[in-house]
């Protein structure tokens, strides 16, 4: 749901339900959660408060749904990864990796949606981190079981090394401390691979 040039002809057409949600991706994503209050989002989307409250019955709820959709785009390249490379767990790996140095252009001028929720919403009971923790923890079960249909010899200490190179390199771009942060990534990842595919993790011994 990422805004466009022509927003206002587009989100006309949309049904009252995705309308209020592209409203609130849109706000929540330039101006922070906090910030945003229910009326400003019912005035983007060019409706009412009790229109809103009639499709989610608190903000809270609204944010929840909104991030649900998030973590569905990042499930999805997931999905990609395995249709395009069928049988072939090192370029889904690679996959997500792209999908993540791609994205990273939109991070450095909006932020990391889930990092910047979290820092938002402190209290671990709040629905919204219910479903970013839910996603995380999907998310790294998905890449250890590439990692062990890759088979690298320790399939949960290498997933877990690729999802710190992924958030880290989504944090650096969005602070701006390192350049390049889409090839660093990549570079990385690759590295993770190799490393982790030779027997007890030792470098591969040149040859020829």
């Amino acid at each position: 749901m990422a805004a466009t040039a022509r927003r206002p002809s587009r989100v006309a057409k949309l049904p009252p339900r995705e309308r209020i949600l592209d409203a609130a991706e849109e706000l929540f994503q330039s101006e922070g959660i906090r910030r945003v209050s229910v009326q400003a989002i019912a005035e983007r989307a060019e409706t009412t408060k009790m229109a809103i409250y009639r499709h989610f019955e608190t903000k809270d709820a609204l944010v929840a749904e909104w991030l649900r959709i998030v973590a569905a785009d990042y499930q999805a390249a997931f999905d990609r990864a395995e249709a395009e490379h069928p049988g072939r767990p090192r370029e889904q790996i690679l996959g997500l990796a792209r999908f993540i140095a791609e994205g990273l252009p939109g991070i450095s001028h909006r932020g990391c949606p889930f990092i910047n929720s979290l820092a938002e919403l402190p209290d671990r009971s709040h629905p919204a981190r219910r479903v970013i923790e839910e996603h995380k923890a999907l998310q790294t079960r998905r890449l250890v079981a590439m990692c062990a249909e890759a088979g690298l010899h320790d399939p949960e200490q290498a997933a877990a090394e690729i999802t710190f190179v992924l958030e880290g390199a989504q944090v650096s771009t969005q602070n701006g401390s390192i350049g390049q942060a889409g090839n660093r990534l990549l570079r990385t990842v690759e590295g993770i691979l190799d490393r982790y595919r030779s027997p007890l993790g030792a470098s591969p011994v040149a040859t020829g």
